[in-house]
């Protein structure tokens, strides 16, 4: 039947060939066997309708195998305890893969030709790809984030001006939210390439202040004082738990005061209430010691 509708083309011909061909197109259908077309249809039909069913029989068994395959990878990785942003995609990689391969069974089945379909689907890719290669590149970097783990959920990590704590890390970005519980997307093409300071990544960090005291005042006592007040708090670590001891030391002596450092090591969930409590002994108990703590200031000398 699709053979008659294509004989349209006779419209565009000269008035002799158009009467002769209606003449043959006429002649064929008038010719035609009801009963052959109708059992050619038939099973046509029929055949048609076992190639779907048998379809959607194969979908549906392919569709089983690839969430079983999602699931036992999802027992490996717990065993191995993989990190759950390379479980999300390693995830999402295999699914898509499985479905395109799926896909193109099925097509196949169906009876397209998977060659021309596999070409124009390559050629569709190189050209959205040109077009999104921005894009492609977060992709890139984010592959490299999952594998290289510079940094993890959770962390505390500095990059590209931005510092926060990572709250996902997907395929094209990497969000993190700041202490002000701002919301930040750093793309991963980005990030990739750049110096990242991960402030999560060891158990242990140093703590240091630096406190100025007025010229004249006793160092040996404000070191002694200062060093006796690292040893009191628990939260302080020694060796060999620490890779040092606590330290205290004249650092510098500045314009208007002698600046005294103290060094220790703490571990990473204490380090800033070690910090800010620590800060505040200082200020409280080494006056009580006789030591002053300086204002800016600046001696005048007028010739007359």
């Amino acid at each position: 039947m699709l053979g008659f509708f294509l004989e349209a083309e006779t419209l565009i011909l000269p008035d002799s060939v158009q009467k002769a061909r209606w003449k043959q197109i006429v002649e064929r259908f008038t010719s035609l066997d009801a009963e052959t077309f109708l059992r050619d249809f038939t099973g046509q039909v029929i055949w048609v309708a076992l190639k779907i069913a048998v379809a959607f029989a194969i979908y549906a068994a392919g569709r089983w195998i690839i969430n079983r395959l999602v699931h036992l990878m999802d027992a490996s990785f717990d065993r191995r305890q993989v990190d759950k942003s390379l479980r999300s995609f390693l995830r999402s990689l295999v699914k898509g893969a499985a479905y395109t391969i799926l896909l193109l069974i099925i097509v196949q089945l169906l009876g397209f030709n998977t060659t021309s379909l596999v070409a124009l689907l390559a050629a569709s890719g190189f050209g959205i790809g040109m077009a999104l290669s921005g894009t492609l590149q977060n992709f890139a970097g984010g592959i490299m984030v999952m594998f290289m783990h510079p940094y993890r959920i959770g962390d505390y990590i500095e990059a590209q001006g931005q510092a926060g704590t990572v709250k996902e890390i997907r395929l094209f970005s990497t969000v993190v939210t700041t202490t002000d519980n701002k919301r930040i997307y750093i793309p991963n093409s980005s990030i990739s390439n750049a110096i990242v300071n991960n402030y999560s990544s060891e158990t242990m960090r140093r703590v240091e202040w630096k406190v100025s005291l007025a010229y004249g005042d006793d160092v040996a006592v404000a070191k002694r004082t200062m060093l006796a007040m690292l040893e009191s708090d628990k939260r302080v670590l020694h060796t060999p738990d620490a890779p040092a001891d606590p330290f205290v030391a004249l650092s510098e002596l500045a314009d208007s005061a002698i600046v005294v450092v103290a060094r220790t090591w703490t571990l990473n969930g204490d380090y800033w209430d070690l910090f800010f409590d620590m800060n505040e002994r200082f200020y409280n108990e080494l006056p009580q010691q006789g030591l002053h703590f300086p204002f800016p200031q600046l001696d005048v000398h007028l010739d007359k």
